[in-house]
This record gives structure tokens, sequence and C-alpha cells, in this order.
């Protein structure tokens, strides 16, 4: 049996995994090593066993020799939600970046977002992580975010995604601020199927987000592949926050807003858009989904 495919895939591999097979051989040096930091005190007065690492790995490393920062969430720790010390480490790598000025950073996000065991020291590490990520951006050094786990990227750590310079998925992340379940267990099974897998894959995933501007890069759940999509971002100029982008980028959420509220379904967006046979559009590779964006 070829299972070629498992062992190139991102979504298979645990955070360590992700890390080693994307950066230059040999070249990652882990920061705050497993043991030099006290687990959780919050998960641990709850009785509840915390990880060597709080479900977070930071380090630095090259990437074609150039040197660049990685933090990247382990989804298989309380599906990466995000805590005290995890969102510590996480600050402090960035604030970091802005005094060493590597590269740029790669966060390789795989969170259901913030950790509720942990309750407001979770919740505050969320807004620290924001106002973090955009002290780096300001300091010209640009983020580079790769969703393609098995979490994804929802809540707080949806909207952190969103401010990174570029946002590189694969057709397996998924990308969004309230979750499926989040949505029905609120609103009911009408207005949302959670349990409907094509559904969700179809409103959060990596495709429509691609059509959709909201991310950057659209690559196949393949190392390789989102190497590649890494160079490429390293090689763009970074964007300068000012206020003429930031209103150009909400001009641009208000239109898709206007235009689309209440669907509940990318179908319909996807056929608004004019793009041929909608209904196939889940069963393209994400270079054919590329072709379609380009024309």
């Amino acid at each position: 049996m070829d299972n070629s495919h498992i062992q190139q895939s991102f979504y298979e591999k645990t955070a360590r995994n992700r890390i080693a097979s994307i950066v230059d051989k040999n070249s990652f040096q882990e920061v705050l090593k497993p043991g030099s930091i006290p687990v959780s005190p919050n998960l641990a007065s709850l009785d509840i066993v915390g990880s060597f690492d709080d479900g977070v790995i930071i380090g630095q490393a090259k990437i074609q020799n150039e040197p660049v920062y990685m933090i990247a969430q382990e989804g298989k720790f309380m599906g990466g939600a995000v805590g005290e010390i995890h969102g510590a480490k996480i600050v402090g790598m960035l604030l970091k970046a802005i005094e060493e000025k590597p590269k740029a950073i790669i966060f390789l996000v795989d969170s259901g977002g913030v950790r509720l065991h942990e309750a407001n020291a979770g919740l505050i590490t969320i807004s620290e992580i924001m106002r973090a990520m955009l002290k780096v951006r300001n300091a010209g050094i640009p983020i580079i975010t790769v969703i393609g786990g098995t979490n994804g990227a929802f809540g707080g750590m949806g909207i952190c995604a969103c401010l990174s310079t570029h946002v590189i998925m694969t057709e397996e992340g998924r990308l969004a601020l309230s979750g499926p379940e989040v949505i029905e267990t609120i609103k009911g099974v009408e207005e949302f199927d959670s349990k409907d897998r094509a559904l969700v894959w179809r409103v959060t995933g990596g495709k429509t987000r691609y059509l959709l501007d909201h991310v950057d890069f659209l690559v196949e759940d393949d190392i390789e592949d989102i190497k590649q999509g890494i160079v490429e971002a390293l090689q763009q100029p970074a964007v300068d926050l000012d206020l003429d982008y930031l209103q150009q980028q909400q001009a641009a959420l208000q239109s898709q807003y206007d235009q689309w509220f209440g669907e509940k379904d990318s179908i319909p967006i996807w056929q608004s858009m004019n793009i041929d046979n909608p209904e196939s559009i889940s069963m393209l590779s994400a270079q054919q989904i590329r072709a379609i964006k380009k024309g």
C-alpha cells in the first residue's frame, strides 16, 4: 500500500514534525525546551494533566538559509487551545523578533481558540498575542501563518491568523470566528449543521477562503507544497498597516457582507462569482482552484 501521501501530509504530522519537515535540516533550535518551564498551574488546580510544552513549540530556524522564528501549536493537546503559559510563549517569541529582526515569523496555527479551562487568563492572553502581532508587523517583520491542521483556526486564533502578513491554507484547513459546533449550539441545526462535514469545509475551508481573498495562498496538504508557499511569501514585501490599507480591507469585507449576508453555504456565493460548475469546486485540486481565480 502506497502511503507516501500520508508521510507528506501536514495535517497528519505533530507540531514538532511539521517544524522539522519545513525548516532547513537540523537548523531548528527550540526556545524554552520541555522541562525548562512549569506546566500550567490553572490546569493543575482543576486536576487536569498539563503538557511539558503546554501545547506550543517555539524557536529559531532557517528556511533556504534565511533566519526565521517558528511558532507551532500542537493540536493534539487540548485542541491547540490557548492558555496562560501557551500564550506567554507565543507573545515572548513575537516580542523577541522585534529585537532580533529575523527574516519572518512562521506561525503554524492549529487551535480552536482560547482554553476555556483557564477562563480570563486565556482570554487576556489572546489579546496579548494580537497586540504583539501588530507590533511585529509595525516593525516591518512579516508573519506568515499556515492553517492546515486538525483544529483549523477558530475563535481568538481565527482573529490572530487574520492579523498575519500572509496566510497559507490547505483545503483541510478551516478558518472562522465561531466554530461549527458553537453556531449549531446557539442558533440550532437549522442554521448550521456541524455534522455535515462537507458543508463545514465548503464554508470555512481553504478553497472558499482563497476564492474570497481572505487568504493569500491555497496549497495542497503536502509539505513540499506548503514549503513552496512559505518561500514565495518570504519573497513578497511586507504590507504597511497604514490607514489607507485598513480602509481598503474594510471596504472589501463590507462589500462581501452586503452581497452575501444570509447565505448558509458557499455554492451560491461561488455561483454569483460567475464560477462555472460551482458544485464541482469541492472536488478540484488546489492547482485547479488557483487557475480558476486567475481566470
